[in-house]
This record gives structure tokens, sequence and C-alpha cells, in this order.
């Protein structure tokens, strides 16, 4: 009996799967955790739309939750927060991250550029809690090293509580953050910059020109794609803000520090009768726009390189 095309296709499936079956298999592990630990906590969202407290079992309560998710005034300064904060950090960080990356592309001696480079990385493996250990023991207004600093130099006649006051919390976050974070960010720069083709400045520096010139024009477009990027990838994380805020703030400054993240943090656990329905809801507007976000990326991701990023 002659076989259809439809049929030999299907055949030709079967054989290519009966072949590797045992890689099939293998994975199968792998799908099980996953609808375990990601997709099936996922059917916690549905709670968004009930009333549930500890001594009280869910109530259908529609979108009532929204409703006072919406006018509220203190979810929305988190909002406002989690978008400022984030931003700005992630643009200081890939700012100071391009400009020491370039800094260590000029050193020519290799043992001094690897201490520098080690040297930067560092603070990236430092934990949170001991990063903002060392920091709150730094800004101290109780003898602390900076405050002894410029009262010393005269610049202030009584110390400041960097790390407890709205108009410095978020000027000491955004140093903080920069200090961890620069060195990890130089890495795909500095990957970037080994790549460029040395005969371009050969012939840059045939033609007459200086270094600056050479970082003007063969550096930095070279390295431009890269930033944008980087940018790109970091922009569908901004409202993934929980740690590095948590270790640093303070009630004092909960106008200028509190983000989406801790918000909910402190409505579930910190509060004498929490509605875990209300955080739910909080949590579940914060993922759909972090999901709106993620797909703007990647519509962006097209237009700057062709292709997206999921």
């Amino acid at each position: 009996m002659k076989l259809t095309t439809k049929q030999l296709k299907g055949n030709s499936r079967f054989k290519k799967i009966w072949k590797y079956r045992w890689f099939y298999v293998m994975i199968i592990p792998v799908i099980i955790l996953s609808l375990m630990f990601f997709y099936y906590p996922m059917l916690g969202i549905r709670f968004a739309f009930f009333e549930y407290t500890p001594f009280k079992g869910p109530n259908f309560k529609g979108f009532a939750n929204f409703e006072e998710l919406f006018s509220n005034h203190q979810f929305w300064i988190a909002f406002k927060n989690t978008i400022i904060i984030s931003t700005t950090k992630l643009v200081l960080t890939t700012f100071v991250s391009v400009v020491v990356s370039l800094l260590l592309n000029e050193v020519a001696n290799l043992a001094a550029k690897k201490f520098f480079q080690t040297l930067i990385y560092l603070p990236h493996f430092l934990s949170w809690v001991v990063v903002a250990s060392i920091f709150s023991i730094i800004l101290s207004p109780q003898h602390g090293f900076m405050n002894e600093v410029l009262i010393q130099i005269g610049i202030i006649d009584k110390p400041i509580y960097f790390m407890a006051e709205s108009g410095w919390w978020r000027k000491v976050y955004y140093v903080v953050n920069i200090w961890k974070e620069t060195g990890w960010g130089t890495i795909i720069f500095l990957a970037t910059l080994t790549g460029i083709d040395p005969q371009l400045y050969e012939a840059a520096a045939i033609d007459g020109a200086n270094r600056w010139a050479k970082m003007r024009f063969i550096t930095l477009p070279s390295l431009s794609q890269t930033i944008i990027i980087v940018l790109i990838l970091n922009l569908a994380k901004i409202m993934n803000l929980f740690e590095s805020v948590f270790v640093l703030y303070s009630p004092k400054v909960y106008d200028v520090a509190d983000v989406l993240q801790t918000y909910i943090y402190r409505q579930t656990l910190t509060t004498p009768l929490p509605n875990f329905g209300y955080t739910t809801a909080v949590g579940l507007f914060s993922s759909v726009i972090g999901c709106f976000m993620v797909l703007l990326c990647n519509h962006t991701s097209k237009r700057v390189r062709g292709r997206g990023i999921l």
C-alpha cells in the first residue's frame, strides 16, 4: 500500500522522536519540577479576587481588592518610588559601568588591569545584608566615618543621619548600588571592547588620531549596541526591586524608599490582620506591569537589533 505525504511526515516525526527518546525522558523531571514550583503556585493568583485573612476563609469579592488598591495613597507612592528608583539605578549603574570599562580598557599593564578588575568585582559577591551593615557603620551619625570627615573639614556642623533622612536616602541608595554592582556590570562591556578589531586602532593611529579620537570614533560606536541591549534587558526587571531596598530603608523614609515589593511585604507580614487577597492583588498588578515591560523590551529589541529577547 502506497503511503500519502502526510503519513510519511508523521512516520518521519515519530522516528525522530524515537531516535532521541532518552533526551525526552531526561527532560521529564525538569518539566515536573517547573510545573510544581513555577506554574502550580500561580494558581494563588485567584486570591486577588477574594477576601482572605488568617481567621477568615476566602470570600469572593470580585474586583473590590483592586478598587481598594487604586484608591490607596500609599500604594501609588510605592509604585512611583519603584519606577523612579529602578530607572535611575539602571541608568546610573550602566553609565558608570561603561565609564569604568573604558578606563580599564586603557590600562596597558595586564597585571594592573586584572588587579583592578578583581578589586571592583568583589563587592558583587557580598550579600545585601553585609553591604547594608558596612554602609550603616560608615554613614552612622554616631562617630560614623563620613560624618566625622565632613565635620572635620567644616562642610557640616552636626552629624547627618544619611539612612533615615528622605533628602539623603535615595542618593545613598544609588551610591551603594554603584559600589556593589558596577564591577559585575563591566564584564559584558569589557568583553565587547576586547572584540574590537585592533586594526581599526592601528589605521586610526596612522591617520593621526589621538586616544580621545579613537575612543570617540571607534570604541563608543562599537560599544553602543551592547549598551542598548543591556539597558533593554534590564528594563524588563525594574519591578523586581526588594532586597536592596529592604535592608537599607526604615519607616522614616517610606515616602521616598518604599517600593511595591516592600509594600507587599509590610502589608502581608507586619500588619496585625493582613488581607492576603489585597496583597495578592498588588502582586498581580506588579506582575502585569512587569509583563508589559518585557513585551515592550521585546518589541524595542526587535526594532534595535532585528530580533527579540523572547
